[in-house]
């Protein structure tokens, strides 16, 4: 299938499936599409395996709920600013980690996201342990009442699709092609003259930034913030969804992402109805176990499914093509 009629008639359905499905639901698989799609353009497409990637998630987040909750300022302000904030963030932790390489790169992202962690801990603004609540998602240029679920979610929807627009053009671009070239052979992209960290900082500024946005719009989204988008743990479940929906893919993220919060979110009602049909109280547990199965997930894609979901479709195509 031609990648842009798939891309329309994944448009389409988006688009008309806040007419079955729960918008605030949706609303939350975008933002974390967003995510993924922020940190597949780094480790997909530039070969950064970065584990502190909920720093700029949650820190965008938290600054954006602030300046709309606490300082008053319209929507589309407070996202600016937390995108901003991501940016600069990504900008300091990428000139301290750019030049390390493998799992040296990964430590020192992961040590700086802990630091902003405990920073938001105990930071006034933040709430601590209670979080920022009670964020209103206001109006979109004083026009647009955001606080109906159903307009929000087309401006969500509108969010993610230029983010991913972008990311598409990215990829494609010149810079993309040696931001490929870096990851598939990096003394070759010196070699040709490429200053290959000053490429990587910006894809890692690029990445932050995006990844920012997927925050505050999510703040927005479900009205607070709280640290489990500022732990480590949230880096991991990012590397997760990309790995599940495929490594180096542009729709594999939002595949990824897809079935992991639809896990998260879904896995209790279905064990409530196994247990209804079968009489099995077991069933009502599963609800409970979701890193239980989302880890099985995971050890199945990387026994059965290495380039993930979207990666093994692809391949598959690729090989009826070749065969024909």
């Amino acid at each position: 299938m031609n990648k842009k009629v798939g891309y329309g008639i994944a448009l389409a359905l988006a688009l008309v499936a806040p007419l079955s499905i729960y918008p605030v639901f949706l609303m939350k698989v975008l933002c974390f599409a967003l995510f993924a799609c922020a940190f597949n353009l780094l480790i997909g497409f530039t070969g950064l395996l970065s584990f502190g990637h909920a720093a700029f998630f949650g820190s965008a987040g938290y600054v954006a709920g602030y300046a709309i909750r606490s300082m008053g300022l319209p929507f589309e302000l407070g996202i600016v600013l937390g995108v901003a904030t991501a940016a600069l963030i990504g900008l300091v932790m990428g000139l301290l980690a750019i030049r390390r390489q493998g799992i040296y790169f990964t430590m020192i992202t992961l040590a700086l996201a802990q630091m902003l962690f405990f920073v938001c801990l105990q930071a006034p603004f933040t709430g601590g342990e209670d979080g920022l609540q009670g964020v209103p998602r206001g109006t979109l240029f004083g026009v647009l009442n955001l606080e109906n679920d159903l307009t929000m979610y087309y401006v969500v929807l509108a969010i993610v699709v230029a983010a991913f627009a972008l990311i598409v053009r990215t990829v494609h671009s010149p810079f993309g092609q040696v931001l490929k070239a870096v990851k598939e052979n990096e003394p070759r992209a010196i070699s040709l003259g490429y200053d290959v960290d000053r490429y990587k900082l910006l894809a890692f500024v690029l990445s932050a930034a995006l990844a920012g946005l997927a925050g505050a719009t999510k703040t927005t989204v479900l009205g607070f913030e709280t640290l489990t988008d500022v732990h480590w743990s949230m880096s991991g479940l990012v590397v997760l969804m990309t790995l599940v929906g495929g490594l180096g893919t542009l729709a594999g993220p939002i595949v990824g992402a897809i079935i992991i919060i639809a896990l998260e979110n879904k896995l209790g009602d279905l064990g409530n109805l196994l247990a209804n049909l079968t009489s099995v109280e077991w069933f009502k547990s599963i609800g409970e176990s979701v890193t239980i199965v989302t880890g099985l997930i995971f050890i199945v894609c990387v026994l059965a499914f290495r380039r993930g979901i979207v990666g093994e479709l692809v391949a598959l195509a690729r090989r009826g093509k070749a065969a024909n």
